[in-house]
């Protein structure tokens, strides 16, 4: 267990001492809700009675933070294996999956309060204010998608030795996971066709879930959100401990 901390604390710690990445990371979900929000608040309709366009792609703008500083937290792994710190992990006496499990845990940490400082920015630009108990249940999928979309950086990470290369696979994923969520448009009335990818995007659901806690209501059932998007991540973390024990120095 102090191996599993010790790997968590590290990136907790990188990622609070980064003022620069914490600031920069608040860009694009600022633009989003700014410029999309408001632009387009009175021109579009959201599908849930009483709830204004804003309010509904806040959901998806704060998944959209998590989903993107948990799949880029993989690129600490590329860079540990560059400088040489992965090889000293490896070689101490501790288990390669209590070292995998560090890592998913500080980057699924570092995403969710990435996600939360989106969550409570979104409140001052005059989002409605969830209870306690809506807060609560945003958390929790926030980190769910932080801890299913982490093993994926690391499963990919795992087996690439270039930051450049992870980076741009990693965008290559990205946007089309956030685009076919439903994190900008209700699910309803979409195409047959549409409406099939979207059902496959795991992120679907957990963009359904966060909804759910800010709106206290969604498109999906929150329980079919959450074990839909509870079993990926164990999925994700089963192939990223697979894929890490793997790893060749």
């Amino acid at each position: 267990m102090s191996a599993i901390y010790t790997v968590w604390f590290r990136s907790v710690l990188k990622y609070v001492r980064s003022k620069s990445r914490i600031i920069g990371s608040l860009g694009m979900p600022f633009f989003f809700l700014v410029i999309m929000g408001f632009g387009l608040n009175r021109s579009v309709q959201a599908p849930i009675t009483g709830v204004e366009y804003i309010d509904f792609i806040a959901a998806g703008i704060v998944s959209m933070s998590v989903l993107f500083a948990s799949m880029f937290s993989g690129v600490q792994l590329v860079i540990d294996k560059q400088f040489g710190f992965l090889k000293e992990t490896l070689v101490a006496p501790v288990s390669r999956l209590q070292l995998m499990i560090g890592q998913t845990l500080g980057g699924a940490t570092t995403a969710m309060l990435q996600g939360m400082l989106v969550f409570f920015i979104s409140f001052l630009v005059g989002v409605k204010m969830p209870g306690i108990g809506g807060i609560f249940i945003g958390m929790g999928f926030m980190f769910l998608i932080g801890m299913a979309f982490t093993a994926v950086g690391i499963s990919f990470a795992s087996r690439m030795e270039d930051t450049q290369g992870f980076q741009l696979i990693v965008n290559f994923i990205i946007f089309p996971l956030f685009f076919l969520s439903g994190a900008l448009f209700p699910l309803k009335g979409l195409p047959d066709w549409l409406l099939f990818f979207t059902r496959l995007d795991p992120l679907t659901y957990g963009v359904a879930g966060v909804r759910y806690g800010m709106l206290g209501s969604s498109q999906i059932p929150p329980m079919t959100s959450f074990a839909v998007l509870g079993s990926f991540a164990a999925a994700m973390i089963l192939l990223g401990a697979f894929l890490f024990r793997k790893i060749k120095l």
